[in-house]
């Protein structure tokens, strides 16, 4: 019954508006935005200053951040540490994978003209609990056009800056070592470092799950994805936003259930009442007692059954 009661209560987590007045929230609109700038403005560099550390690390930074939200329902930051790139060859780098065919979270390259990439991801949260079922897309084209052109010289730019000639690193993305995001921790602090330096706040990306949910689920969500096949790509179940990720889950039923109540009411109104019930009752004996109508002051005389009549025989 305890369980039972606190499945039902609100959790005590902050909401956007808490989150967002302790510098720790984005909206969807606004990160969008920022992540789409970033994108636009590490091509232009590449353009115009060529392939150098720095504009390779801007690309590098951009195509992080559109595979973490905007092109994609945000998916799991392990299986984005863990993707390989296309040219990669060697065994599955998952560590607990025993498949002698895996070849591991991998980006491929389908076709050169027209460009199609394609991302499988075997190794995520719910591999086992799914039967090991893979996720797997076509990436977006705006996206595919911007992992492949960082995948070239820029990558190969970033490598060798890093001493690591021969691409040895075999992860799409890498730190400020030339090294791939192995533990989670040190990908957290580079994205919200890159965050702030782009104007935005130091939000977990881990939290852009909970930001993209927050929209879907809104009462003003834009046209988008399903939120099953979202779901899917993120690497659980829409019963899991409601637990998890919406964080307005149960302020939002309030506020709709007592809006509802509004046009409820409003509708009772408008129907055509029942005829109110006659008060009058009968006068006629019952039990030896005669009934009374409760206009009269006595109001209702008690009416007992003669097995509740005290009759002394004596």
């Amino acid at each position: 019954m305890h369980l039972q009661v606190a499945d039902q209560l609100p959790r005590p987590n902050k909401g956007p508006k808490g989150l967002a007045d302790a510098g720790k929230w984005m909206s969807a609109p606004r990160l969008v935005h920022l992540i789409h700038g970033a994108e636009l403005q590490s091509q232009d560099q590449m353009q115009q200053q060529g392939v150098t550390v720095e504009t390779s690390r801007d690309m590098h930074d951009a195509a992080l951040a559109a595979m973490t939200f905007s092109h994609l329902p945000p998916v799991r930051l392990s299986c984005i540490r863990s993707l390989v790139v296309p040219a990669y060859t060697g065994p599955c780098l998952h560590p607990d994978c025993k498949e002698p065919s895996c070849e591991g979270n991998r980006l491929s390259i389908t076709s050169e003209s027209p460009l199609l990439m394609h991302i499988q991801l075997p190794h995520h949260k719910n591999a086992r609990k799914w039967g090991k079922a893979v996720i797997e897309f076509d990436v977006p084209s705006d996206l595919a056009q911007l992992l492949h052109t960082y995948l070239g010289a820029p990558r190969k730019a970033l490598l060798e800056h890093h001493l690591l000639i021969g691409d040895t690193c075999p992860y799409v993305f890498m730190d400020m070592h030339g090294r791939g995001f192995v533990a989670a921790a040190v990908l957290t602090l580079y994205w919200q470092k890159w965050l702030v330096s782009r104007g935005g706040v130091p939000m977990n990306p881990s939290m852009c799950r909970q930001v993209f949910v927050d929209e879907r689920q809104s009462n003003s969500a834009t046209a988008g994805p399903s939120n099953q096949g979202a779901a899917m790509v993120m690497g659980h179940s829409v019963k899991q936003w409601d637990k998890w990720y919406d964080m307005q889950y149960h302020p939002r039923l309030a506020q709709n259930a007592v809006d509802g109540m509004q046009s409820w009411r409003a509708a009772m109104l408008q129907s055509h009442p029942p005829a109110a019930p006659d008060l009058t009752l009968s006068s006629a004996l019952h039990c030896g007692h005669v009934l009374v109508s409760d206009s009269e002051e006595s109001r209702y005389q008690s009416c007992c059954s003669d097995s509740d009549i005290d009759i002394d025989l004596d």
